[in-house]
């Protein structure tokens, strides 16, 4: 009977790895979409920006 014990103790070990590997390329590509969204921000300021400086406001 023990070793039943053990193996259900080794069983429930396996499954909490598992539960953590999934939870890690969740967080990556959280991770990774914030930093898209913050770059395509920064891009579409940057040609604003650059919109406002070539406008002619003489008009």
């Amino acid at each position: 009977m023990s070793e039943k014990e053990d193996i259900q103790i080794e069983d429930d070990f396996v499954s909490d790895d598992e539960d953590d590997t999934t939870d890690a390329p969740v967080e990556v590509a959280k991770t990774n979409l914030t930093k898209r969204r913050i770059i395509d921000n920064l891009l579409e300021e940057r040609r604003l920006q650059k919109q406002l400086n070539d406008f002619d406001f003489d008009i």
